[in-house]
């Protein structure tokens, strides 16, 4: 990882990439590759150079729900500087490009680098509130409240319309809000037949205020 490349990443001066990939390995991974798997004991951390990854967990029948996602310029696998196996399953979600920091390396780094540890502190406590409101809104929401929380969370503002992007499958939605398929095609259905969204090839059009239930 040259520090030309890598410049923009992290938030990070110079001096301290290249300390930091001093020891690192890229990888190239394709779609669809699992990085890191649930319950593995490993003992590196990784930064993402180019593309995206999800991070699940699943069960032993093959259910999965979807914890976030990251892109370029993240990292993650910090987990594994408490020596316990991984918490949740990474998986490319197209090709993707990673340094991969040994263990001892990144603590090194970061106990020469006290501002860069302080915000991976940060990173860690927006991490459990981003948990600790998933876990709320699985207790707390029924399906259509999560799937509405979750399209608004997903989409974006472009020139005044509210869209999301990269349209994920009815599948991925499910997963991500612990529902069944059948249920999430339902409610954009019902949704879009109400004009509150607009379901196009490549994105989801939020067309109007989603109504607060359903």
């Amino acid at each position: 990882m040259s520090a030309s490349t890598a410049a923009p990443f992290l938030g990070l001066a110079k001096r301290e990439l290249q300390a930091i990939s001093a020891r690192a390995v890229t990888r190239a991974f394709a779609k669809n590759t699992v990085v890191i798997t649930e319950g593995d004991h490993s003992d590196s951390v990784y930064i993402i150079l180019s593309g995206r990854v999800k991070f699940y967990a699943s069960d032993v029948h093959g259910k999965e729900i979807v914890l976030s996602e990251a892109g370029a310029g993240e990292y993650f696998g910090e987990m594994a500087l408490d020596d316990g196996p991984r918490s949740a399953s990474v998986m490319t979600l197209m090709p993707t490009r990673l340094s991969i920091v040994p263990r001892e390396d990144f603590r090194d780094f970061l106990a020469q680098s006290p501002e860069f540890a302080f915000n991976l502190i940060n990173k860690l406590i927006h991490r459990v509130r981003v948990l600790t409101e998933n876990v709320k809104s699985l207790a707390l929401m029924d399906v259509y409240g999560r799937v509405a929380r979750m399209l608004l969370e997903l989409a974006t503002d472009r020139d005044g319309v509210l869209a999301i992007e990269a349209k994920p499958t009815q599948q991925d939605m499910a997963n991500r809000v612990g529902a069944s398929r059948e249920m999430i095609s339902k409610i954009l259905k019902d949704l879009e037949t109400g004009g509150y969204i607009r379901v196009e090839s490549k994105r989801i059009v939020l067309a109007k205020t989603l109504p607060r239930g359903w």
